[in-house]
This record gives structure tokens, C-alpha cells and sequence, in this order.
């Protein structure tokens, strides 16, 4: 293994690119908001709508993530776990039960996640192992609201693997934050969505010049190989 390979950052200086693969250990992947808020017809983000509403509205949006977002999550887990890259999540979660710690956009905006709820919990299909890192965060990007930068430094990771919803909040925030922040931003563009298809790809489109974007089965070959 060249000395380009070990260190990721002199090897995109070098090269002036952002397209290279993952050094294993000098890597994680981050699982952004999967969890039963926003996932789940029953979650705390589609509350004061009936059944027939969140159909009409929602309804493509649930086909496309249950069929094939989150199944290309599932895929990336087990694939890192395997390779032994640390997996992390972070939701969206208060610190307190009233959400009086949360930001002025999400009090605005009416999104509520007390402390310890079941809206809090990453999905049954995407549970965090026992020691794997989970960060509530009460703000858009992770990087604003929690200290996942220390966390990461303390980890060694140079590499960040973003999946998760949605593509065009959350998601987005994050990769600009953690270009800003000197990490080397890989986004799995079929393990990300958005409300409708046509958000997902006009983000994927609008944030293209700040992370790598690769296919889930891409990457899963591609550390395999590592």
C-alpha cells in the first residue's frame, strides 16, 4: 500500500480529486435519520394527517424507500460491518422531553422528538449494534447540533460514507458541513431519498461538486476489494 493509499487527504491533494476509494481504517459510514419519525406512516413527522392523506401524498415516497432505499441501506450495514468500518447513526432527537433544546428551524417547522421516544429510534430494519455510536441531534446538519467532528478525529476517520433522509435536508447539510470540516465525503446516492424523485436527484445533482457519489453495490465492491 502506497503512502497516497494510508492518507486519503495527500492523495486527493496530489491528485485534485475526490474520486478514490475508501482506505478502510481511515473510514465510517453515517446512516442519517432512519428512524421511525420520518419512515413510518405513523410517525411523528406525518402526525394530523389521515390515512388517505399520507397515501395521496406520501404514498410514492414509502414504495420507493421500503423497496429499495432502505433494502441498499441493509446491504451498506452489513457490508461495512463485514469489513470492520465503523457504522454510526445519528436521528433527529431532543435532549429534553418538551424540545425546548431544539433549533429555531425545527421549533418553526413543528418537528418534536422527545428524549427516549419510540419517533426517535433508528427502524427495527437498520438497529444500531450494541457498540455502535448513535448521536441525537436537534438541528439539520449533525455536524451543528452534536460532536460527531471530535468523535470522528478521535476515530481516525478521514473518510465519511453519507446514506440516509433526506437527500435534500439533512443529508445535503451534512456533506457540505463535513467538506468544510477536511473529510473526504462519499454519498450513496440509492441509500438516500427524498420526498419525491425529482428533489433526490436535483440535490444529488446540486451537491455533485462536494462528495464522490457512488451505488450501494459500487461500494460494496469496492471494499471488498480493500
Amino acid at each position: 500500500m502506497t503512502a497516497a493509499t494510508q492518507d486519503p487527504h495527500a492523495a486527493a491533494a496530489a491528485g485534485l480529486t475526490r474520486d478514490l476509494p475508501l482506505v478502510p481504517a481511515l473510514s465510517a459510514l453515517l446512516f442519517i435519520d432512519v428512524q421511525n419519525f420520518s419512515v413510518r406512516r405513523e410517525g411523528g413527522e406525518f402526525a394530523g394527517h389521515t390515512p388517505e392523506e399520507i397515501e395521496e401524498k406520501y404514498g410514492a415516497f414509502f414504495a420507493r424507500i421500503e423497496a429499495n432505499t432502505i433494502p441498499a441501506m441493509q446491504r451498506l450495514q452489513a457490508a461495512f460491518r463485514r469489513a470492520r468500518i465503523e457504522v454510526m447513526y445519528t436521528n433527529i432527537e431532543s435532549l429534553t422531553l418538551d424540545g425546548r433544546d431544539r433549533s429555531l428551524d425545527y421549533k418553526v417547522t413543528g418537528f418534536h422528538v422527545p428524549r427516549g421516544s419510540w419517533d426517535g429510534k433508528v427502524i427495527d430494519e437498520l438497529a444500531p449494534g450494541e457498540d455502535e455510536i448513535v448521536l441525537p441531534k436537534s438541528s439539520s446538519s449533525v455536524f451543528v447540533s452534536t460532536h460527531i467532528d471530535y468523535i470522528l478525529r478521535n476515530l481516525g476517520v478521514k473518510q465519511l460514507v453519507l446514506a440516509g433522509l433526506l437527500t435534500d435536508q439533512c443529508v445535503e447539510s451534512a456533506v457540505r458541513d463535513a467538506c468544510d470540516l477536511g473529510y473526504l465525503v462519499t454519498l450513496v446516492t440509492d441509500a438516500c431519498a427524498s420526498i419525491t424523485q425529482e428533489r433526490h436527484e436535483n440535490s444529488l445533482r446540486t451537491i455533485k461538486g462536494y462528495c464522490r457519489q457512488i451505488t450501494t453495490d459500487a461500494l460494496i465492491r469496492e471494499i471488498a476489494q480493500g
